[in-house]
């Protein structure tokens, strides 16, 4: 067996599979991804993938950077500086890249209904039951225009195995937001 020196090998050294990610929590008026974006490269890195949202009066943002060992190790240190504004909430830690999920087939969740507490809690109750993952979701409150009355809209995308049978899955879930008096559509992601 060949001794480690501790040192990253060859491939680790250069290979995309070096990843760091970025968790940022400010006030919207301050949003750092300007601030985040130029670290980030003049580290030497690449933006592989961002999440920006306001949420109240937060902003939120979620980048992944990739690039070098060498070129994280740096982008870390500049990131600790930063960290220092006591206004700015921020994280960071190396991760991997994501497994290929290639048997996952991605469909959009569209839901709207009236207003109240639990909505979400049944429904990610209802896919994690069926061994499907939530891959992202997007959800708001709002006053309808014609009535005011309060009313809640959510985005889901989700990854259904393939050997899941999709029209029984349809029905099932159909028929839970049926019960739950929730309107709702279930599409393939179109690219």
């Amino acid at each position: 067996m060949k001794p480690t020196s501790g040192f990253p090998s060859a491939a680790a050294r250069t290979g995309s599979d070096n990843q760091l990610l970025i968790q940022a929590l400010t006030t919207a008026s301050k949003s750092p991804l300007l601030a985040l974006a130029k670290r980030i490269a003049d580290a030497g890195c690449n933006l592989s993938e961002s999440r920006v949202s306001t949420i109240g009066t937060e902003t939120s943002l979620m980048l992944l950077a990739s690039g070098a060992w060498d070129a994280l190790a740096k982008l870390e240190t500049a990131l600790t500086k930063l960290a220092r504004d006591e206004s700015l909430h921020l994280t960071h830690y190396r991760t991997g890249p994501r497994e290929n999920s290639s048997h996952l087939l991605p469909y959009l969740i569209e839901v709207v209904a009236a207003d109240r507490p639990g909505i979400v809690v049944r429904i990610v109750d209802f896919f994690s039951q069926h061994g499907i993952s939530v891959e992202q979701l997007n959800s708001t409150r709002y006053h309808a225009m014609q009535t005011g009355a309060e009313m809640f809209q959510a985005q889901f995308t989700i990854g259904i195995p393939a050997e899941i049978h999709i029209a029984a899955l349809r029905d099932d879930f159909l028929e839970l937001c049926d019960g739950l008096n929730l309107d709702a559509i279930m599409d393939p992601v179109k690219f």
